[in-house]
């Protein structure tokens, strides 16, 4: 039995949540809106009552023991995500190294001959309060999370000089180069 799947799923004010069939939901909040079908193994029930999202194991198998608290936290983040969202922060080490915002596009320069443009995905907000930092956010985590390492993965700070791009607050390991050995 699975301790993340037995909680129930507590939805704020300002969030409604209609279950479109015993695996389909859909959410609805200040920050967007979200729907998702789950895996069959499991149901979902929303008490109107008690404001709360509980998810059933259907079968008593392996899978449907797996399916129960990943479902349970897939819930868990989209009523997050359209009550507060989420937010991922990035910093660009190096000279010369920038990025910036232009329409619906990133702009980034990062040592390469060209800039890199990534297209932002729709439903993400990104930012770039100075050219040294990058700030996406959303109401879909993974839609967040994939999105920030995409544009990580495009430089990624490397051990030497820590020229790149890492998230904030992220520690990279530094290395010394091969002349600081030689006495």
């Amino acid at each position: 039995m699975s301790r993340i799947g037995k909680k129930p799923v507590a939805v704020p004010a300002g969030v409604t949540v209609e279950l479109t069939s015993a695996r389909g939901l859909n959410v609805k909040g200040p920050k967007g809106e979200l729907s998702r079908e789950f895996r069959p193994e499991v149901a979902l029930q929303y008490d109107e009552v008690a404001r709360a999202i509980t998810v059933e194991r259907l079968q008593d198998t392996r899978i449907a023991n797996a399916m129960h608290g990943l479902t349970r936290a897939l819930v868990q983040n989209m009523v997050t995500g359209v009550a507060t969202g989420y937010e991922k922060k990035l910093e660009i080490f190096g000279t010369g190294y920038l990025a910036a915002v232009q329409g619906n596009v990133l702009q980034v320069r990062v040592g390469f001959a060209n800039e890199v443009h990534k297209t932002i995905p729709a439903g993400l907000e990104v930012k770039c309060p100075d050219q040294q930092h990058i700030v996406v956010s959303g109401c879909d985590k993974q839609l967040v999370g994939q999105f920030a390492a995409d544009v990580r993965a495009i430089r990624p700070s490397e051990p030497y000089l820590g020229k790149g791009i890492k998230y904030e607050g992220e520690v990279i390991r530094r290395k010394e180069s091969k002349a600081a050995g030689k006495k």
